[in-house]
């Protein structure tokens, strides 16, 4: 248990430090005044919580101020943990108990997409669970290379078409593949060229249809790959693959890398989707199932 919360406190550390930390200096042992509201508003959104998220936090904050009498800044450290923490929903149980269960993976190109699915294939190869990548982000060479270089070291068959080639075939192929080998998991590639090109979205809308024709039921888990870096551009993202295809679960990568790091806080207030997975690192094992407290305490560890 202390090895996992190092590796969370490790991975949130640039985050604790830039954004997060700055809390320790506002909330010192001052009396609470109109500035330190101020300036704990403008420490959340540089944090990229977002303008709904801050403005509930402080407005739940200042209730407790007045309840509970508080009086000194420092007071508040307590209530701001509890109230970040309220505002994380702890993600359902993977059972992936369906035979083969398939999960199609979308995101924006640079999000991480393709080296999450890869972490993931280790993940649950390492369980073992027999797995299929489909790789059908056939506009990049370099996204079906990856996968076939990750397939080869985890002994994971790849099925790859031809550059340029039908998403949508491969990925009906993958599946039926994966019916055929009586694998446990196939997980899909997909395309993530610019998420506002209204022709790229029907694109993955027909790669979800033809998922489900080549497997009644199928896709059954949709994940979003979120690059943590880029704040709250990701939720425009978000929406716009949750309104193409029924986004059940959220990967936040490179989360490690991120100064900021509260659009979790985001994406669960705005969006109402899980956060199942987080990039804590390069390494397979640094892609960690999410946890809200840890989460919290990581960001926190410097206050």
């Amino acid at each position: 248990m202390n090895k996992l919360f190092s590796r969370w406190k490790d991975g949130l550390s640039r985050t604790s430090k830039a954004a997060f930390g700055q809390i320790a200096s506002i909330l010192g042992t001052s009396e609470i005044t109109n500035d330190t509201w101020d300036d704990l508003e403008a420490l959340l959104l540089q944090a990229d919580l977002g303008l709904e998220t801050t403005a509930s936090v402080l407005d739940s904050l200042k209730r407790i101020a007045r309840a509970e009498g508080l009086i000194r800044a420092n007071e508040l450290l307590v209530a701001l943990r509890q109230e970040l923490r309220a505002r994380l929903v702890t993600p359902p149980a993977l059972t992936l108990n369906h035979k083969p269960s398939v999960i199609l993976v979308v995101g924006v190109n640079g999000s991480g997409k393709t080296t999450t699915i890869a972490k993931l294939a280790a993940r649950y190869h390492n369980e073992g669970r027999k797995i299929l990548l489909g790789a059908a982000d056939t506009f990049r060479a370099a996204a079906m290379d990856q996968l076939q270089v990750w397939g080869d070291r985890l002994k994971v068959e790849v099925i790859v078409g031809a550059f340029e080639s039908d998403p949508g075939a491969v990925a009906f192929n993958a599946v039926q593949a994966g019916v055929a080998r009586s694998v446990d998991i196939v997980m899909i590639d997909t395309a993530g060229r610019l998420h506002t090109r209204f022709n790229l979205m029907e694109e993955l809308k027909k790669v979800n249809r033809v998922v489900g024709k080549a497997l009644p039921g199928a896709p059954h888990e949709v994940w979003l790959v979120l690059d943590a870096t880029i704040g709250q551009n990701a939720l425009q993202q978000a929406r716009a693959f949750k309104d193409a295809v029924n986004v059940t679960g959220v990967i936040l990568s490179k989360l490690d890398s991120s100064a900021r790091g509260g659009m979790a806080f985001a994406i669960q207030r705005e969006l109402g989707l899980p956060i199942l997975f987080a990039g804590l690192g390069e390494k397979p094992e640094d892609l960690q199932p999410f946890d809200p407290d840890a989460f919290v305490d990581g960001i926190l560890s410097n206050a």
